[in-house]
């Protein structure tokens, strides 16, 4: 095991949507011998992706459709699938190569947050909230009952119709009803029907129970559409040679929705890593390379890499990330953060354990 400090610098990237993390306070005293542990994050992605489900069912009389409505109906039962959203948002999780017990031997405590997984959050500031900003999921949605399925659609059917043993019959009465409906609305819009609403809200009120009778009448013809949206989530590792990657993370089943890689039973779903930039150390002014800083608080410099997901050749997601595999790991001198009369403080990116924000505190 590494015997370090922890730090880090590189870039922010920016996501829309904020999520707060759960911290604790790691203080530096006699009884831990001044020695405090955390771990640097390696980066993966959550990729979540949004399927929309349509059912379609056919009517009642999807047979007579044509005759009564010159429109063409819902023949066979269908159930269909098709992607609407992909979000990715990177996701760290413990680099057990570089952990590091920091030792902070000076007056006023020193202290470091560090996050439920031990990424370190923060040196010398407990009130700092490790924020990371995170692109919003997309939201699942439960399918919503059809007109058949409402109490509406009872509403329209006719004493006539329930007593006819006859489909064609029942077809004909409702097509009936249907044309009625439609010539009661023009003559409730044009001001000739008899018992005319008596203001504006009747009138809407008439309007659309006329509308949902015929809406219900109809799709005993025409069939009915009912739409839902699945959400999953699946867990991307970076390629850790830095090299481009494309796998196969889910697959898209038109009979099962979204599904694992290995479901040969959908289209795959692919996933693109590739490596923009890597992070380099710090050099001097004579271009050398700087030596890590004996027991220095080690840090991450990360690189980037494009990250993209693309389905039936068309592209889902496109984003840069930080991405602390194409990164170096470096340090700062911990006498920074012990020093009497001016400590240092420090603000760790918690997703690549990079440095945020490196400052002096100063007295109120």
């Amino acid at each position: 095991m590494k015997i370090h400090i922890l730090l880090a610098l590189a870039a922010l990237s920016s996501f829309p949507a904020v999520t707060a993390q759960n911290t604790s306070k790691l203080t530096a005293t006699k009884a831990n011998e001044y020695g405090l542990i955390y771990t640097l994050p390696l980066t993966s992605f959550k990729v979540t992706v949004a399927a929309e489900k349509t059912v379609r069912t056919p009517g009642e009389f999807a047979r007579y459709a044509e005759k009564y409505l010159a429109d063409a109906p819902v023949l066979t039962p269908s159930t269909s699938y098709r992607i609407t959203e992909a979000v990715v948002n990177p996701a760290p999780y413990a680099d057990e190569d570089e952990r590091y017990l920091v030792t902070l031997k000076g007056s006023g405590a020193p202290s470091i947050i560090v996050s439920d997984e031990n990424f370190p959050v923060a040196v010398n500031d407990d009130g700092y909230e490790p924020e990371t900003e995170m692109i919003p999921l997309p939201r699942e949605t439960a399918p919503q009952p059809t007109i058949l399925e409402r109490p509406e659609a009872k509403r329209a059917v006719t004493p006539e119709m329930i007593q006819s043993k006859s489909s064609a019959k029942r077809a004909q009465m409702a097509a009936t009803k249907i044309y009625e409906l439609r010539n009661f609305r023009n003559d409730i819009i044009s001001g000739q029907a008899d018992g005319m609403p008596s203001d504006g809200a009747a009138m809407k009120l008439a309007l659309d129970q006329i509308n949902t009778q015929e809406e219900a009448l109809t799709a005993m013809f025409l069939g009915t559409e009912q739409k839902s949206v699945e959400v999953r989530t699946f867990t991307v590792e970076v390629p850790s040679e830095g090299e481009p990657s494309r796998t196969i993370f889910a697959r898209l089943s038109q009979s099962a929705g979204l599904v694992s890689p290995d479901d040969l039973s959908g289209a795959p779903i692919y996933v693109s890593v590739t490596p923009v930039t890597v992070g380099e150390l710090p050099v001097n002014e004579k271009g050398e390379t700087k030596s890590f800083p004996k027991g220095g608080v080690a840090y991450r410099i990360p690189g980037t890499a494009d990250v993209k997901v693309t389905y039936d050749g068309a592209t889902l997601f496109d984003g840069q990330f930080d991405v602390a595999q194409y990164g170096v790991v470096f340090g700062l001198d911990p006498s920074l953060f012990t020093s009497k009369k001016s400590p240092s403080y420090l603000h760790f990116n918690p997703l690549t354990g990079s440095i945020r924000e490196l400052g002096t505190i100063t007295a109120e």
